[in-house]
């Protein structure tokens, strides 16, 4: 698929930032106030000012491997904004447009799944009872709206073009998220991205259990599930 049609960028979805180009999301938000690069596929970043990144670090790595931080303090908690980018393969230069294809928003403490719109204008979750919905031991999964016909541009699937790309909000609990999930679950890390919903139904049901969106007015007047209390094994009484 080749780059989007449109002379500048728009972004794919209402958050506002997927399908940006890194220029136009830089005009927007300012100067980084840091890059950062990721380690393989781990969690573990190298970060470094944006004067050494542009004068130095950018030249030793992929353009897309750098991430742009933005940080921020709101109602006392951290905010820490990177962006990921993809770049424009199609244009054949050593410096390629780049365009944001996820949005990584940590928390610092972490914060309860109600407190996430507070702190984040553009999440902007969906109310519905049915908007689909989904949860492991690690994450909850929503996803918002129509699909983007150009979303797959920033999509690195195989067989991309065959799938429909969707915005959704992808919520980690960096210890678990609990069997009786509700509003007040601690989130450490919001991810804004394009999935495929079909590719979810199609091929990770074992991995993506289906639930009730927790942004829902139902899911928050639903009386929670007590968990079982164990009982313990009665003790034998011995006479001295």
């Amino acid at each position: 698929m080749g780059s989007p049609t449109l002379s500048l960028a728009k972004p794919f979805f209402e958050d506002g930032l997927l399908g940006l180009t890194q220029e136009e999301l830089r005009t927007q938000l300012g100067t980084p106030m840091a890059v950062r690069s990721r380690k393989a596929a781990l969690r573990v970043f190298s970060y470094y000012t944006y004067t050494d990144w542009q004068k130095y670090f950018r030249n030793l790595v992929s353009p897309e491997n750098g991430e742009d931080v933005y940080t921020y303090t709101r109602n006392g908690i951290q905010v820490r904004y990177s962006f990921n980018y993809i770049p424009d393969l199609n244009e054949r230069k050593d410096f390629p447009t780049l365009y944001v294809q996820r949005c990584e928003i940590e928390f610092s403490p972490a914060v309860s799944l109600e407190t996430i719109q507070s702190l984040v204008p553009e999440f902007l979750p969906p109310s519905e009872q049915t908007a689909p919905a989904f949860r492991s031991n690690l994450w909850v999964l929503v996803f918002k709206g129509p699909p983007s016909p150009e979303a797959s541009f920033i999509v690195k699937e195989r067989d991309r073009e065959k799938l429909s790309w969707s915005l959704a909000y992808q919520m980690f609990a960096i210890n678990g998220i609990p069997n009786n999930l509700s509003i007040k679950t601690p989130i450490d890390r919001l991810e804004i991205t394009t999935q495929s919903l079909q590719l979810v139904q199609q091929r990770q049901r074992l991995t993506h259990e289906p639930i009730l969106n927790p942004f829902s007015a139902e899911f928050q007047e639903r009386i929670p599930v007590e968990t079982p209390t164990v009982k313990s094994i009665p003790q034998p009484q011995y006479e001295d």
